[in-house]
């Protein structure tokens, strides 16, 4: 058990993932859905599939788009969180761009093709790390989509696609199947995408910050690195603290530690998912 200067107390490991669990097509309407746990931390993630690309693509556009929202709930919190009805502001539209542009580094837009996907990430129960239990379980969730839209003959390789006049004329291609399709979407995400916050408290680095955890960090950083360990982002702030490079290197050392584990378990998870 370890006892903050605040007298606040945890039974975490320093090194201690929190337990995380995945729940496949939790709702029935989207591409893919999943409930995502990460401690009491709950994410609802829904991918849809537009009917067209955004407004400012070219109508002959061979790449496609993702994009992200996100939200808390109003039960998500201890005191209720009121809905943004107006659109994402402030904090919301921050993390919705983060976490739209974690997932675009980890897509091959022109392999995806003319398919414009986005991502709903509803935080049902907020302890902590929402932002990187939201970018880890999207990832999860837009491989699975890459998967299935592959699966219909949906998203092909360039050469396969129906042209123009096809299109118009019916023309429905094979979709790809066994080597093929996999080789296909591994074009199109050829790594997988995730995030895992950290933190400096008391002098010592902590992994996989819970609400706990957060509100006592003198330190705290979010990560988002691919699976072939390139970032993406690397958010870290003093609260009210400053750190050395040293602190730094050991926060980011321990972030690819706990990085490494949630690629593994997400390869885990979708090894037999279809």
């Amino acid at each position: 058990m370890a006892k903050f200067k605040t007298g606040v107390e945890t039974d975490r490991d320093p090194n201690q993932m929190r337990e995380v669990s995945v729940e496949f097509d939790f709702t029935s309407n989207a591409l893919v859905s999943l409930l995502y746990k990460q401690g009491d931390t709950v994410v609802l993630v829904c991918v849809s599939k537009d009917a067209r690309l955004p407004g400012w693509f070219p109508r002959d556009s061979t790449k496609g788009w993702v994009n992200a929202e996100y939200s808390l709930l109003p039960g998500s919190t201890d005191s209720r969180f009121r809905r943004e009805r107006r659109g994402a502001k402030g904090r919301t539209f921050e993390i919705e761009r983060l976490i739209a542009r974690s997932l675009r580094a980890a897509v091959d837009l022109e392999a995806l093709g003319p398919i414009s996907l986005n991502v709903d990430c509803d935080i049902l129960n907020a302890d902590g790390g929402t932002r990187c239990a939201s970018i880890t379980a999207a990832g999860i969730a837009l491989r699975l989509a890459v998967r299935r839209l592959i699966a219909s003959g949906t998203c092909l390789p360039l050469e396969q696609r129906p042209t123009f006049e096809q299109g118009r004329a019916g023309f429905i291609p094979a979709a790809l199947t066994g080597d093929a399709a996999t080789a296909h979407e591994n074009a199109v995400m050829e790594h997988d995408i995730a995030a895992i916050s950290v933190g400096l408290i008391d002098g010592g680095t902590w992994l996989d910050l819970d609400y706990t955890l957060d509100s006592n960090a003198d330190v705290d950083m979010n990560v988002i690195m691919t699976s072939d360990n390139r970032f993406v982002e690397i958010q870290g702030t003093g609260e009210e603290a400053t750190y050395s490079r040293a602190e730094n290197d050991a926060l980011l050392n321990l972030a690819e530690k706990g990085l490494a584990e949630l690629h593994a378990l997400q390869v885990s998870l979708l090894s037999d998912v279809n």
